[in-house]
């Protein structure tokens, strides 16, 4: 160990601390971007308090077809209900805070979060239902509050979203400190930078462990500001000869300030589509986050009657999302709206990883439609909201943590931004780099890492939650790549011959009427199976009719549908 990690560990230990446990538990956003949520639970042999750090969701990847998104598998903290002293939400973006009413419909402690943050949780909870149930306590960055035997101290950090904070959280066997996401913006857009003084005190104070978003450990550098995408909206605005589309995330409201600051210049309307932008910019303006004034702001309707070089849309889906704004503008299915040859479209996001492919497709069919797509590499229309690998080593640096735990990224990132901590002093034994579901034990000496609990998917689809699972997704799978096959039998009960020729109906494997050979080879098969099996029970001539048919369809085409075959008797 250097002699700075030396000096480190003699002064972290001079306050007498209780001889109790921490458990970390992370249930979302360890091994994977997205659903982040982090169960810390501590426990003495008298006392059992607990709390919960984010509650988010994630999108779903290409072969998750139909799912509408994930949320972290919280049945560990089913049985511990009766522990949890507070929820804390770290932000507003949905990957922390989709998933609050899937939670909340289960946990009764109150739910913690800042200004901006707790007006995107109340339209989430109206809308589930829960906004009456949930007791949601706004704070501000340099608050303090008692949870059980927690003290969470909320100080401010930039990120993409107004109102982010990161987490000093005071336990009786040492001070945890959790980043939350996090970028070091020395001009970030609403001026209000980063708490470094908070930082200098918690290291003061000695650090037990440090939890830090990982997303960007693989980018070198340092993430440039926020204030960069002003000169770039100001080219884009200047040039643009008709209508401007920006699309960004719904809860991203400095960017939708950004684009009302270039309307503004150039005497362009705002208008805002889609349902949860709509709410997340109404909810804005009444709190005072976003600075749109009513003589801006204008509906669709309104928009498409103007002079298409006066007006802005604001739209959602960034991600490729076919439900979203872009994705049926994309596919010409919006009933309000076409892309037309003049419109320029702005995509202010990068892809989350794993939707590339979609993303990609949906720029390639607006471009077809004659519109200009402007996106990060051609210009500079997004910037990431997380720390890259200099601001990780700073952030390390301020903080001389004992113990390290890299959360919030892939396990690629997880691993990296360990080896950066190694970089710095912090001896490998100390460093925690887990997935989702691993328990990971503290105490004022030690960091073990224990089983695993169940930390997986949870799909929502539809209304469904949690019904859709890995069988399932492999049936859609099947039945998207090769289609299905429905077979009506009818045989004779006395002789168990077929009458009649078999029923087939074929979708999505080969079109029924430029099949014909196919089909009755595959009659041809059906009589050979009943003529051989006609004397044994239903049940085995529909299995065996089943199997036939799918070698005989592969044998054909090297393709294998789902087959399903009835068979009945009169």
């Amino acid at each position: 160990m250097t002699k700075r990690g030396k000096r480190r560990s003699r002064s972290r230990n001079d306050a007498p601390r209780k001889q109790g446990i921490i458990r970390l538990v992370p249930l979302g956003g360890l091994g994977e971007i997205g659903k982040n949520m982090m169960f810390i639970e501590y426990e003495d042999g008298n006392t059992h308090d607990s709390l919960i750090i984010d509650t988010g969701i994630m999108f779903p990847e290409n072969d998750m077809l139909g799912i509408d998104y994930i949320i972290p598998d919280f049945g560990y903290i089913m049985d511990r209900l009766d522990t949890i002293r507070g929820v804390v939400i770290t932000h507003g973006h949905e990957d922390h805070t989709g998933a609050i009413a899937h939670v909340m419909e289960y946990v009764s402690a109150p739910v913690y979060a800042t200004s901006l943050t707790a007006g995107l949780l109340e339209v989430k909870l109206k809308n589930a239902g829960l906004h009456n149930r949930v007791d949601l306590v706004t704070i501000q960055a340099g608050d303090g509050v008692q949870m059980g035997v927690f003290h969470v101290e909320f100080f401010h950090v930039c990120h993409s979203i107004p109102d982010s904070v990161g987490l000093g959280i005071t336990t009786p066997i040492g001070l945890l400190v959790h980043t939350g996401d996090f970028k070091f913006d020395h001009t970030p857009v609403d001026g209000w930078p980063p708490d470094f003084g908070k930082l200098a005190e918690f290291s003061q104070r000695g650090v037990l462990a440090l939890l830090s978003d990982s997303t960007n450990a693989t980018v070198p550098g340092w993430t440039p500001s926020e204030s960069v995408i002003d000169a770039a909206f100001d080219q884009v605005f200047s040039q643009a000869p008709g209508r401007i589309l920006v699309a960004t995330f719904a809860s991203l409201i400095s960017r939708v300030q950004q684009v009302v600051n270039a309307a503004r210049r150039y005497g362009r309307k705002i208008a805002i589509m889609g349902y949860s932008m709509s709410e997340n910019v109404k909810m804005a303006r009444q709190l005072g986050y976003l600075d749109l004034p009513d003589s801006m702001l204008v509906d669709i309707n309104q928009a498409l009657r103007m002079p298409r070089n006066e007006v802005v849309l604001m739209v959602t889906g960034t991600q490729g999302e076919p439900a979203a704004v872009l994705g049926r503008l994309a596919t010409g299915r919006h009933r309000q709206l076409e892309v037309e040859p003049d419109d320029t479209i702005v995509m202010s996001a990068h892809p989350i990883p794993g939707n590339e492919e979609m993303v990609y497709r949906t720029i390639n069919r607006l471009i077809q439609r004659g519109a200009e797509v402007i996106y990060d590499p051609i210009a500079p229309v997004h910037v990431s909201g997380h720390a890259a690998q200099e601001e990780l080593k700073l952030l390390i640096n301020l903080v001389r943590p004992r113990f390290f735990i890299p959360v919030h990224g892939e396990l690629r990132h997880l691993h990296l931004h360990s080896k950066i901590a190694m970089q710095l002093g912090i001896p490998p034994e100390n460093i925690a780099v887990v997935e989702n579901g691993t328990v990971l034990t503290l105490t004022a000496d030690s960091l073990t890492v224990g089983e695993r609990v169940p930390g997986g998917y949870v799909f929502v689809d539809g209304s469904g939650v949690g019904d859709i699972g890995p069988e399932v997704l492999r049936d859609r799978e099947k039945l998207g790549r090769d289609g299905f096959v429905i077979v009506n039998l009818t045989l004779d009960s006395e002789t168990r011959q077929l009458i009649g020729e078999p029923e087939i109906i074929s979708r999505g494997f080969v079109y029924q009427r430029a099949a014909h050979e196919l089909l009755q080879g595959a009659r041809g098969t059906i009589s050979r199976v009943i003529s051989s099996n006609g004397r044994t029970s239903l049940r085995q001539v529909r299995h065996e009719v089943e199997k036939q048919l799918e070698r005989f369809f592969y044998n054909e085409t090297k393709r294998r549908p789902m087959v399903f075959a009835f068979v009945t008797e009169v």
